[in-house]
């Protein structure tokens, strides 16, 4: 099977990582995989706030939590509220991704982006999933300046990397192939 595709086809959300650092090597190919996504207009409206600093990984959990426990959505006010939550998963390497406010398609190309890494760490044999809790962590007053987000930049979604606590393949959940039709 090409490799891609066997990526693409086997790549799960991890949810349990190693606490061993990834390599710099394979992060710069991660990086680089999100940098070569296609954008509406070749506009590349993204930033990627790589943080390996587990204080501050543990702030963002923390400061997210706050603010998902006062969300009015029962299961999102929930996760927030349990004690042995954690947003991140305890990865070692978490990346905000961010899009430029001006950008005419931002979070879609930052989704596109996002998905160009989860595939890339998947093709390294590194464990990701991508978060959307992340982004709670940002609409507390000040914490994209504290965080080092850019000006002019709003945080959409996480990325935690890491090593996988356990490297078995885990099957994936049946998919609905009914979804296509063809015009010819």
């Amino acid at each position: 099977m090409n490799e891609v595709l066997k990526a693409i086809k086997s790549r799960r959300s991890i949810r349990s990582f190693n606490s061993e650092q990834i390599k710099q090597e394979e992060l710069d190919l991660i990086i680089e995989a999100g940098i070569y996504a296609p954008s509406g207009h070749n506009t590349q409206p993204w930033h990627f706030t790589i943080i390996q600093n587990l204080d501050v990984i543990k702030h963002i959990n923390d400061v997210s939590k706050e603010v998902m426990a006062t969300i009015d959505i029962a299961w999102i006010r929930n996760a927030g509220l349990n004690p042995d939550y954690d947003i991140t998963y305890k990865a070692p390497t978490l990346i905000i991704v961010s899009g430029r406010k001006d950008a005419l398609s931002g979070r879609t190309d930052c989704s596109a982006a996002i998905q160009n890494m989860l595939i890339a760490a998947e093709s390294l044999n590194i464990g990701s999933v991508w978060l959307g809790f992340a982004a709670f962590c940002f609409k507390k007053e000040g914490e994209a300046e504290k965080i080092g987000i850019p000006e002019g930049y709003e945080p959409y979604y996480g990325v935690a990397l890491g090593y996988k606590l356990q490297d078995k393949q885990i099957t994936a959940p049946k998919r609905n192939y009914d979804v296509v039709n063809y015009i010819r």
